[in-house]
C-alpha cells in the first residue's frame, strides 16, 4: 500500500457513534525499505482531524514529485527534497520573472545569523511531539513579516498556553532576524559584553547613521573591516541583552 492508500484504510474504520479499530501488520522493519519506513512513521505522527495534506506533503517528499516539463512522476526533487526543490524553483522563476538568467550557483539565502549565546527552543515539556516541535522550528523559520511572527506567536500560546522562557526567546530572535534582513544586516553575534554586526554588501543602512554612532561614543562602537561594525555592551541578563541589541537596530533604522 502506498501512505494514501492507508491513510484512507484508516479513515475507513469507524463512523459515528460505532467504534472501531485498524490492525496493521508490517514486515520487520529490517525487511522493509527506508521510504516504508518513512511513510509509517509518517502515519504515526499524524492522527489528527486534517491530516491527510499533511500526508500528503510527507509522501511527496518521500516519492518526489513529477517533473514539470516531463512526463515522469518522480523527477530532480526526489534527490534533493521537495522544500529545496521549491525554493530553487522559486528563485529561478523570479529571475526569469525579472528579466534575468537563474543563477543556480550561488547559495540559497538562509536570511540573518543571529547568534546572542542565550538558549533558545521549543521545549519538550511544552511541545512534546517531536515531530510537531520540527514542522514548528520550520515555521518560525520560513516566517518573512512580523504580521506572521504575531500570529504564530498566538497560535502557539491558544494551543500550547503561556510561552515559556526559552520559546519566548525563539519568537524574538525571529523578530530581530526580521528586522536585521530589512536593514540588510547578514549577521548579529554579541556575548557578555562586546559583539558586532556584518552588513551585506548591499544594504539599506545609512552611513551617516553609523557615523553618528561611532562619532557620539567612539568607546563603544568601531569599524572592523568595511562591513563589520563591533561594539561593547554592560548589560547583564538576556533580557537586557535583547533590548541593547532591539535598540541598535532602531538607531540604524
Amino acid at each position: 500500500f502506498g501512505l494514501a492508500q492507508i491513510h484512507q484504510l484508516r479513515g475507513r474504520v469507524g463512523r459515528s457513534h460505532h467504534r472501531a479499530y485498524a490492525y496493521l501488520i508490517t514486515p520487520p522493519r529490517a525487511a522493509m525499505t527506508a521510504d516504508a519506513v518513512k511513510r509509517l512513521e509518517a502515519l504515526e505522527s499524524l492522527e489528527e482531524l486534517g491530516a491527510g495534506f499533511t500526508l500528503a506533503t510527507h509522501d511527496l517528499e518521500i516519492r518526489g514529485a513529477g517533473e514539470l516539463l516531463g512526463d515522469e512522476q518522480s523527477g530532480q526533487i526526489e534527490q534533493i527534497g521537495f522544500n529545496l526543490y521549491m525554493e530553487l524553483l522559486e528563485r529561478a522563476v523570479a529571475a526569469l520573472k525579472a528579466g534575468k538568467q537563474p543563477d543556480l550557483e550561488r547559495p540559497l539565502d538562509a536570511g540573518p545569523e543571529i547568534e546572542l549565546h542565550v538558549p533558545a527552543l521549543i521545549p519538550e515539556d511544552y511541545v512534546p511531539d517531536v515531530h510537531l516541535r520540527l514542522t514548528l522550528y520550520k515555521r518560525i523559520a520560513g516566517i518573512v513579516s512580523t504580521e506572521d511572527l504575531d500570529e504564530m506567536k498566538a497560535e502557539l500560546i491558544d494551543r500550547f498556553g503561556p510561552l515559556p522562557p526559552y520559546a519566548a526567546a525563539l519568537l524574538r530572535i525571529a523578530r530581530l532576524r526580521l528586522r536585521a534582513a530589512s536593514l540588510g544586516v547578514r549577521k548579529i553575534d554579541a556575548g557578555a559584553a562586546s559583539g558586532y554586526l556584518v552588513f551585506e554588501e548591499q544594504n539599506a543602512v545609512d552611513p551617516k547613521r553609523v557615523l553618528k554612532l561611532i562619532q557620539g561614543k567612539p568607546q563603544a562602537y568601531r569599524f572592523d573591516g568595511p562591513l563589520k561594525l563591533r561594539f561593547s555592551h554592560n548589560e547583564r541578563g538576556e533580557e537586557q541583552l535583547f533590548a541593547r541589541i532591539e535598540r541598535l537596530l532602531d538607531d540604524l533604522a
